[in-house]
């Protein structure tokens, strides 16, 4: 079994077909399916149903899809460890994170990382939930992940370290007057503009429209990005992570607290085996900011 089959078995199973994952790889067609059928062969089991000219993954490839995954994050761990060794720490680490992770505590992650290892490029990619994330580090989609979450994530292989707990804000169109801080009480009679659900600040909200009367949702929104600005035309309040809060002040929102504060522990995880250098690199820059 050859590296290049692995990456090219993912590349169709990411891509949706041998066509698009052929135009992605910058390879032709027929030597993709050649490789994949040589891998067939080596495995003693088909890796794809050929129905007309769709590729659907067989059971057996549902089985090595993730597998296949982690080990090429596996051979590129080890290559990036010798390679540290004569050149340098230099890379790339792959950070999944639910949106207000990504804003805070990830951009200052990124910013202290810059400055001790600029060779070090970190990519993110968003998720909708904690679940999301961790789902994404245990099939090797990601090598870490950042999240908010009130139980500490699980999962076989997976480590977690506790980094902060985050506080939820109301965020309020300007001139509001709302007052600081806030009581569930005091928010009877008003609109939000809220996320879709599976995000905890659908799940705050949801617990705070069964709780206050005449609590209801003005707009609900699949992009988390938009919020902010409904707010600030006055569509309605929304429920923030504290990481917001720079931003949605400068834009002129009316941000406070709530009585009792609302807090969601924020979760780093990645997988126990072997990491990159610039994971490493990532996973210490991260836990140095831990108390």
């Amino acid at each position: 079994m050859e590296r290049r089959q692995l990456e090219y078995f993912v590349a169709i199973v990411e891509h949706g077909g041998f066509t698009h994952a052929a135009r992605a790889l910058r390879v032709a067609q027929p030597s993709l399916s050649r490789a994949i059928a040589k891998l067939e062969h080596e495995l003693g089991v088909a890796l794809f149903h050929r129905v007309g000219r769709n590729a659907v993954l067989s059971s057996a490839g549902e089985f090595m899809a993730d597998r296949a995954r982690l080990v090429l994050r596996d051979l590129d761990a080890l290559r990036a460890a010798a390679r540290a060794v004569g050149d340098g720490l230099a890379g790339r680490v792959d950070v999944a994170a639910t949106s207000s992770s990504a804003l805070e505590p990830v951009i200052s992650i990124i910013a202290d990382l810059r400055e001790r290892h600029p060779g070090v490029l970190v990519s993110t990619s968003s998720a909708l939930s904690a679940a999301e994330v961790v789902a994404m580090v245990l099939q090797g989609r990601c090598e870490a992940g950042v999240c908010g979450s009130a139980e500490r994530p699980t999962g076989p292989g997976l480590v977690a370290h506790h980094l902060r707990d985050e506080e939820f804000l109301l965020v309020a169109p300007p001139g509001s007057g709302v007052g600081d801080p806030v009581e569930w009480s005091d928010l009877r009679g008003m609109r939000f503009v809220v996320t879709k659900p599976a995000t905890a600040v659908r799940a705050l909200f949801d617990r705070i429209a069964a709780t206050v009367p005449d609590v209801s949702i003005a707009a609900e929104v699949g992009d988390r990005s938009v919020v902010l600005p409904m707010v600030l035309r006055g569509i309605g309040a929304g429920l923030m992570p504290d990481g917001w809060t720079d931003l949605a002040r400068r834009a002129g929102a009316e941000v406070v607290r709530f009585s009792p504060a609302e807090r969601l522990p924020q979760w780093l995880v990645h997988r126990s085996g072997p990491i990159t250098a610039a994971t490493q690199a990532f996973l210490d820059t991260t836990l140095a900011g831990v108390s």
